[in-house]
């Protein structure tokens, strides 16, 4: 199964695409997308986003996406205009027919780290580590590195339980 993992931003949105088979994590590509100058107007800015994402599905082929939920900033307005690039993202995923997850940034920590306040050095050290790189990628790509990681955990937790409640086959002699 391929995942890619969404960190939203007006400024720079990362990506990260990983593979997953069983409990096996492959790294596939990681980067950022750019949304260019603020004097450049919001819906341009928006629209390069969009534009970014669709490059990345085209290039990628994921079969599922998962992105970072928006958390509440102490200035509303940053806070809107998050919501806003996260909002460009999702349209370009969907349109792909994707599934999208949707994680908070304390769950995300929780699932790679072990604890929701760990820092964003701790989270690219994990990353790294997880997924067997030389070094540990930029702190936007780590991060949705880290929401594609942990939608894969999440996604194995219903498979596990099935498996776990099915009745045992005996085997008679």
């Amino acid at each position: 199964m391929r995942w890619i993992g969404i960190d939203p931003g007006l400024r720079t949105t990362g990506f990260g695409v990983i593979d997953v088979d069983g409990q096996k994590l492959s790294y596939v590509a990681s980067g950022t997308i750019e949304s260019g100058d603020p004097d450049q107007g919001l819906p341009v800015r928006l629209g390069i986003l969009y534009s970014g994402i669709k490059e990345v599905l085209e290039i990628y082929h994921p079969e599922q996406a998962a992105i970072e939920e928006v958390f509440l900033n102490v200035n509303p307005r940053s806070t809107l205009m998050l919501g806003q690039a996260r909002g460009a993202v999702i349209a370009a995923l969907v349109s792909d027919k994707l599934p999208v997850a949707e994680f908070s940034a304390l769950r995300v920590k929780q699932s790679i780290v072990g604890t929701g306040r760990a820092t964003k050095p701790q989270v690219q050290e994990m990353v790294k580590r997880l997924l067997r790189l030389s070094r540990a990628p930029g702190t936007d790509a780590a991060d949705a590195l880290g929401v594609a990681i942990c939608a894969a955990h999440h996604a194995q937790i219903p498979k596990a339980i099935t498996a776990a409640l099915a009745p045992k086959k005996s085997s008679k002699k």
